[in-house]
């Protein structure tokens, strides 16, 4: 199994554990890339994939995402048919 195809599976479970940065290489399997948004953007992120968009707030203090915003996360890439 390739790591990307681990990083699928570990994502696909809803871990309590999963971190910002794990999200960032699932979203850029499929094509997305990270954008601020610009300067004054706070914690607002966006995965842009042509003209595709999913905004979520980058967490914070520490680096693990919420488990609303990762099940979030996978109805959008399941709409989108990526997984």
């Amino acid at each position: 199994m390739s790591s990307k195809e681990k990083l699928e599976k570990r994502f696909l479970s809803l871990p309590r554990d999963f971190t910002f940065d794990e999200l960032v290489r699932l979203f850029a399997q499929y094509g997305y890339e990270l954008s601020q948004k610009g300067r004054s953007s706070g914690s607002r992120v966006a995965f842009v994939r042509g003209n595709e968009v999913f905004t979520m707030h980058r967490p914070h203090p520490e680096n693990i995402v919420k488990r609303g915003t990762l099940q979030n996360v996978k109805e959008y890439l399941k709409q989108k048919n990526d997984i």
